[in-house]
């Protein structure tokens, strides 16, 4: 991968890591489903004016931005307000990759193999230390809403598994489409139409500054780079870098917000990240072997 690139990947894990920084500094502003609304409003607006539908079928635009926006992000905003700190948000979020493993298994048949089993029984680990030390910072009902949303994410993952390979950016304007308004209506319902006008209209540019940078950066930028560097180097090159984004976010949590780092929260991110790392270098590694073994 020529540096260009390879700085290229490093800013979308750079966004993606600090972006639960932006989402808490979003949420002293505007409640959990109007910011999670806002986002992909902006994510679609205008830009679907100009962007062509991507050839997916409406059903499956439908049904990544639902279990995206409603499922993902609403859970996630809900949870980083007030029951989990930003840089456990960016580890435990990470659990996605375990639960797709799982989905696949059931619905496209794939089979489960030994180095799965064991990342997923690292992975697990370090969720069992971090479930052991709920405090001020973590709440039982944060970790769960997580883990909630990280299930919705990797449903997702499936789904686009489906589509095959499209214009990323394209697919991400359009199935915002499908994500703003059933958050505005959740908004509007659980938080009421008061609170969102008051939220809207008192809303600092700090505050909108945060929606923007989840709408183009994290969203537009993020996904369509990620996905424009898939389109040009194997995936075994690439997808290794996500798992420097709980390192961003868990970094700049601490920077930014003074988010303690005790030794258990950094045992438990080393667990995950070492469950994670099997997963995904683990092929890598055994397809160099072999191929050494067959040159020799």
């Amino acid at each position: 991968m020529p540096y260009s690139h390879l700085l290229l990947a490093l800013s979308v894990v750079f966004i993606w890591g600090t972006n639960f920084v932006v989402i808490r500094w979003g949420l002293d502003g505007l409640p959990p489903f109007l910011f999670a609304a806002l986002r992909f409003a902006f994510s679609a607006l205008p830009w679907l004016l100009f962007i062509r539908r991507p050839a997916v079928p409406w059903h499956k635009l439908a049904a990544f931005g639902m279990l995206l926006g409603v499922g993902q992000f609403a859970l996630l905003f809900l949870a980083v307000r007030a029951d989990i700190s930003p840089g456990l948000a960016s580890l435990v979020i990470q659990i996605q990759v375990f639960f797709t493993i799982g989905i696949s298994l059931l619905t496209l048949g794939e089979r489960v193999r030994g180095f799965q089993l064991a990342g997923l029984v690292l992975a697990v680990a370090g969720l069992a230390v971090i479930a052991g030390h709920v405090d001020a910072t973590l709440t039982l009902k944060g970790l769960v809403l997580v883990i909630a949303a990280a299930f919705f994410w990797s449903c997702a993952n499936v789904v686009a598994k489906t589509v095959g390979r499209v214009d990323m950016l394209g697919f991400m304007v359009w199935i915002s489409l499908f994500s703003a308004p059933p958050l505005f209506l959740l908004s509007w319902w659980l938080e009421g139409a008061q609170a969102m006008a008051q939220a809207v209209t008192h809303a600092s540019l700090g505050v909108w500054a945060c929606v923007l940078w989840q709408a183009l950066g994290n969203t537009l930028y993020g996904y369509g780079v990620w996905n424009w560097l898939l389109a040009r180097h194997p995936a075994a090159t690439v997808t290794p870098m996500a798992l420097m984004v709980p390192v961003f976010g868990m970094g700049a949590s601490a920077l930014s917000l003074g988010e303690p780092l005790p030794g258990w929260k950094l045992g438990a991110a080393a667990l995950v990240l070492c469950g994670l790392g099997v997963i995904v270098l683990w092929p890598r590694l055994r397809q160099r072997r072999n191929a050494r073994g067959a040159a020799s």
